[in-house]
């Protein structure tokens, strides 16, 4: 089995493990109906649709 050497420093292995611990930027997509950029699989909040067909009311406030 192989051994190291010397001891990696914790600062070392912390900087090696933060490389596959990276948080990714969601992509966004554009609704169809409205234009407006969401998240994918999620309700349009500019216009309350999703899946071609209408899931919440959106009332605009003066």
């Amino acid at each position: 089995m192989a051994v190291p050497k010397t001891k990696k420093s914790k600062s070392r292995m912390r900087m090696r493990k933060a490389t596959t611990h990276k948080r990714s930027i969601a992509a966004a997509s554009t609704c169809p109906s409205c234009g407006e950029s969401r998240l994918p699989h999620r309700v349009c909040p500019a216009c309350g649709t999703y899946g071609g067909r209408q899931v919440l009311s959106i009332s605009v406030d003066d």
